[in-house]
């Protein structure tokens, strides 16, 4: 059986948005066809369901952290990277049973929102029942992190095996950042991730101070590491920022994610485009507020021309797992359309995870699942729009 959905405005994100259009959908999903309202009506199309607002397809999270769920409201805010790292390694434990209730929440707090595939960190695999029952399609990233290039060996086979535990899941072992991985445990990764083409992601630029640490081995990362109990005498800054220092270490061949970007420069991005050609750039707007208040330079990742995603981060560093959240944030104080922010948050995350035969587009044949947006000024998101998922 299929149904035929209108609203105020559909937007296929594969083509123009289409005003009082109507989109044709099976029981299971799929997408039939998109016709316009001149098509529809000339095909004399019956019960038809329709509503006010936009049609979009399911929203793509690039960028999350599921098993960090029962920390939401427990660190503070604007306490900058280093700081909110520090709080998050002394709240972090908790009991089993309040780990799995509030990752249970997050992920059904996710479809409710409208999201229909995650790219999640995981750094063990508390997180694996939850993926399992799930309606939402999750990419797992098991970070492998270590400084110290004398623990690349043994790191590498504890990231193995976590991504093995995490079967019949797609997990794909990725670096954590850049001021936590030696040189070579990137190789080690590489080694593993790095010649598959898979996806991969990696913190980037998130706080000034990583590239302080980087350019002069200053800044708030050397009173991190002494938290940490970490001897870090062997690194020597190389004068430059830290994209510039670690992206010649990541393999070039797979999809390779960028997140944060806060304190990326022209110069990095520069350097960026000739050096790595399978660049995508996550936002998480929220997140850099609350632990940075500061924003990446939009208009300079922009202007760029990059493929841009968006990521909730985790409910340690954000109120809520709302991909529409992130998006009007980035129009309020950024200046973003919202043909520009839908495919953001559609098309080019499902292209990241390698899914956009299934999400980011109404296009026949593909089950990207259909939300609605509600409470718009015509297609501007106002404070008050709320995602209605509808299949």
């Amino acid at each position: 059986m299929i149904s035929y959905l209108s609203a105020s405005w559909i937007y296929p994100v594969s083509s123009v948005p289409l005003k009082n259009g109507v989109i044709a959908v099976h029981d299971d999903g799929t997408v039939e066809e998109v016709l316009s309202a001149e098509l529809a009506a000339a095909k004399n199309i019956k019960n038809i369901q329709y509503h006010e607002g936009i049609l979009i397809p399911g929203l793509v999270n690039t960028h999350c952290h599921l098993e960090l769920s029962h920390l939401r409201g427990k660190i503070a805010m604007h306490t900058g990277l280093p700081g909110f790292v520090q709080q998050v390694i002394q709240q972090r434990d908790s009991s089993a049973e309040e780990i799995e209730t509030a990752m249970l929440r997050a992920d059904e707090d996710m479809f409710a929102n409208g999201i229909v595939a995650v790219g999640d960190i995981s750094n063990q695999t508390v997180s694996k029942s939850v993926k399992l029952q799930s309606k939402i399609y999750y990419h797992t990233f098991v970070e492998a992190m270590g400084f110290n290039p004398g623990r690349a060996g043994e790191i590498i086979a504890a990231a193995k095996l976590t991504q093995e535990a995490f079967a019949p899941l797609k997990a794909t072992i990725v670096p954590h950042a850049p001021y936590s991985v030696s040189a070579e445990l990137f190789n080690e990764i590489n080694a593993v991730s790095g010649i598959s083409g898979e996806s991969v992601s990696i913190h980037n630029q998130e706080t000034g101070d990583e590239n302080a640490f980087f350019e002069s081995k200053t800044g708030h990362f050397l009173k991190l590491y002494e938290f940490l109990g970490l001897d870090i005498s062997f690194f020597e800054a190389q004068g430059k920022s830290s994209l510039q220092t670690y992206l010649p270490l990541l393999s070039a061949a797979p999809r390779t994610l960028l997140v944060h970007n806060t304190f990326t420069s022209k110069a990095d991005l520069e350097f960026a485009a000739a050096t790595h050609a399978g660049l995508y750039w996550c936002l998480c707007p929220n997140a850099n507020l609350y632990i940075e208040n500061r924003l990446p330079d939009i208009a300079l990742l922009k202007d760029a021309g990059l493929t841009l995603t968006l990521g909730t981060d985790s409910l340690a560093s954000n109120h809520q797992l709302s991909i529409l959240a992130e998006m009007y944030s980035l129009q309020e104080r950024a200046e973003v359309s919202f043909d520009e922010l839908l495919r953001w948050a559609t098309i080019n995350g499902a292209l990241f995870l390698g899914k956009d035969k299934i999400y980011g587009s109404f296009e026949k044949g593909k089950k990207p699942g259909v939300n609605l947006i509600t409470k718009t000024e015509g297609r501007r998101l106002t404070s008050e729009s709320r995602v209605q998922r509808l299949i």
